[in-house]
C-alpha cells in the first residue's frame, strides 16, 4: 500500500512530550511515505522529555490558529503527561480533535494523550488503553478501558490506542493499518 497521498498531523502541547511516542510513530509514517506534520500553540519547537528528563526539541510545522481536520487523513496524539494535560486546556486542540472525530478520520493515541480526547467528549460508548492512570477518567467519560498492549475500535471514527512505548510496535502497526 502506498501511503504517498496521505497527511498525518500530530498534534503537541509546548513541553513534556514523550520523544519516543512522537519520534516513532512520526518515523513510522514519514518511512511509509506519509506527511507529517507537527500542530503547537504556537509557532517555533516543542520539548520532548525521555519520562522526566529534557530530551530534543521538535520544529512546528502548524499552529493550531493554522490547523483544519479538513487538511489531513489521521491525526496522532502522543504521550507524556504534561503535554497531555496541557494540550487539553487548549480550546483550539479540542475543537481540532472534535474536527477529526466529526469527520470520521481515524485518531491514533498512546499514553496521557488522550485527555483531549476526554475534553472533547469522543471517547463515550469506546473501548480504548492508555497508561493506566487514565483509566477512570476514561470510564468516567463513558468509554471502556482495558489494559491491552494497541486497541482498535471502528466506532464512528477510527480510534487506535496504546498504553506506552513498549507498546509502540503494535502502536504503529495499527496506526498504519488505519491510515489506509
Amino acid at each position: 500500500m502506498s501511503y504517498d497521498d496521505k497527511r498525518v498531523a500530530f498534534l503537541a502541547g509546548p513541553e513534556g512530550i514523550e520523544q519516543a511516542e512522537l519520534a516513532e510513530p512520526w518515523k513510522a509514517v514519514t518511512e511509509a511515505g506519509a506527511t507529517a506534520k507537527l500542530i503547537s500553540k504556537e509557532a517555533g519547537t516543542v520539548r520532548a522529555f525521555n519520562h522526566l528528563t529534557p530530551a530534543d526539541e521538535f520544529p512546528v510545522d502548524l499552529t493550531l490558529d493554522d490547523a483544519s481536520a479538513e487538511d489531513f487523513d489521521m491525526l496522532v496524539l502522543p504521550g507524556g503527561v504534561a503535554n497531555g494535560d496541557q494540550v487539553r486546556t487548549f480550546p483550539a486542540a479540542v475543537e481540532l480533535v472534535k474536527g477529526f472525530a466529526d469527520a470520521g478520520k481515524p485518531i491514533a493515541v498512546i499514553c496521557h494523550g488522550g485527555w483531549v480526547l476526554i475534553e472533547a467528549g469522543v471517547v463515550g460508548g469506546r473501548t480504548l488503553t492508555s497508561w493506566p492512570s487514565l483509566q477512570t477518567d476514561y470510564r468516567n467519560a463513558g468509554a471502556t478501558w482495558v489494559d491491552e498492549e494497541s486497541v482498535v475500535d471502528s466506532g464512528p471514527f477510527t480510534l487506535v490506542s496504546s498504553r506506552k512505548p513498549d507498546d509502540l510496535p503494535a502502536f504503529n502497526r495499527e496506526l498504519l493499518a488505519a491510515l489506509q
